[in-house]
């Protein structure tokens, strides 16, 4: 099964250290879709997405290419896991209500994507894209990670990152777009939580493998000094929603 496997080697750590999702996305989703009855989260990783989905449609199909992504999903009576593709869903034509995809959409090929949402959406079905920039928390925190991420990692990350750092507004959107309100996800993390979640970036893997080191120590010696082991921040992930429903590609 062919497709851009940048998470695979960091599965137990990705749903460990990843953040969740606010539930009043979830919701907002819902209200928007014209029935509950049938959710479609592609690309769900570790099915973060899909255990929301599940409090608000009555069945929750979760799909990833991943193997090792799905191997720590959790159950739930409301979710079945399958593994394919989001370019190529085992689902009959115009049954689903809804087809999220959350941190995800910015990997896919994006024609066949959409003419797959084509396929399998009810009429008036929605597509729920939506992304999370890096982390906020202190301002001199902040320049420390920014720096990371461009000065030490920033080669390596896949060109389809810069979606996400331009919060998807330039993502292909070829749908008729519904307004969407911003959302954040606002946790607490110690300065050990936030290294592991660092380390579960595509771009610090892909340093490793190609310079045969881990760049974390450094992330860690800067971040340090600044945020002592016995202190707990609260950590701000501001979130970016596309809504829209299927039209004429």
């Amino acid at each position: 099964m062919a497709f851009k496997d940048h998470f695979s080697r960091q599965a137990e750590e990705y749903e460990r250290y990843r953040p969740r999702y606010p539930s009043e996305l979830a919701a907002h989703i819902a209200s928007q879709a014209p029935a509950r009855t049938l959710a479609l989260d592609v690309a769900t990783g570790n099915g973060q997405a899909a255990l929301d989905l599940a409090e608000h449609f009555e069945l929750v199909l979760a799909s990833d290419a991943s193997a090792g992504q799905l191997k720590q999903a959790k159950p739930h009576a409301r979710i079945r896991y399958l593994r394919h593709t989001a370019e190529r869903l085992p689902v009959a034509s115009g049954v689903a209500d809804v087809l999220v995809a959350a941190q995800a959409a910015h990997w896919f090929d994006f024609p066949r994507f959409y003419a797959e949402a084509a396929r399998v959406l009810k009429p008036r079905g929605l597509v729920a894209l939506f992304t999370y920039e890096l982390p906020r928390i202190e301002p001199r925190i902040d320049a420390a990670i920014d720096h990371f991420y461009r000065a030490v990692v920033g080669r390596y990350w896949p060109a389809e990152r810069r979606y996400v750092e331009e919060a998807y507004r330039t993502l292909p959107f070829p749908l008729a777009e519904l307004a969407a309100p911003s959302f954040a996800y606002v946790t607490d993390w110690g300065v050990e939580h936030a290294l592991r979640y660092v380390g579960t970036w595509s771009a610090v893997d892909r340093c490793r493998l190609a310079e045969q080191r881990d760049p974390i120590p450094e992330i860690a010696a800067a971040l340090k000094p600044l945020w002592p082991t016995d202190r707990i921040l609260s950590v701000r992930f501001p979130i970016h929603l596309r809504l829209g429903r299927v039209s004429p590609i």
